[in-house]
């Protein structure tokens, strides 16, 4: 019985299609993308003066995550989110966002995961509990990591994030997250 209401299910998705998204790697034009062009913005001096400047304000992490619990607690855009869109720095990544339709958002973090500048809202302040920037900022050593390709609803379209250390000559300072629509890479 379970065996045939699994083969029913499968019929049933092939059929009918499905919004589950089933994780995937990233294509091999995303992975040289990263090694190249986006490993290179974590060394530009706009976006290491804004990580360095972040770093330089001393925030604990308990301040860090008191600000992550209002953020997500927030609907829409509020002033203090507005603010990292604006800076030099944010201006500054929106022009990279607008060089190339594949980029559906930027956001860079300093050196305990919590936002500096970005794009877009993200839903939510502190990203150093997730696998975006423990991976990329590796405990100080850095690295770039490509996550699955998942579909995101929001956008209708198969993205990938991309994640890279920000660097101070050889020292890792922050990170950055990429989301890539993969589909436009090319």
């Amino acid at each position: 019985m379970k065996k045939t209401l699994t083969l029913l299910l499968v019929g049933l998705f092939l059929i009918m299609g499905s919004n589950i998204a089933f994780a995937e790697k990233a294509p091999q034009k995303v992975i040289d993308l990263a090694n190249g062009k986006l490993s290179k913005v974590g060394t530009d001096p706009v976006v290491i003066n804004a990580v360095k400047a972040e770093n330089a304000k001393g925030k604990t992490l308990d301040q860090i995550k008191d600000k992550d619990k209002k953020w997500k607690a927030t609907a829409g855009i509020a002033d203090y989110m507005k603010a990292l869109m604006d800076s030099e720095c944010g201006k500054h990544i929106a022009k990279l966002q607008n060089s190339a339709n594949y980029y559906a958002e930027i956001f860079i973090m300093d050196n305990q995961g919590a936002n500096v500048a970005m794009t877009d809202k993200t839903s939510d302040y502190w990203q150093g509990d997730e696998a975006k920037f423990k991976k990329s900022f590796n405990g100080g050593s850095g690295a770039v990591f490509v996550d699955e390709v998942e579909f995101d609803d929001s956008t209708q379209a198969y993205l990938v994030q991309v994640s890279v250390p920000v660097k101070d000559g050889e020292t890792v300072i922050g990170a950055i997250t990429f989301g890539i629509d993969v589909e436009k890479v090319e």
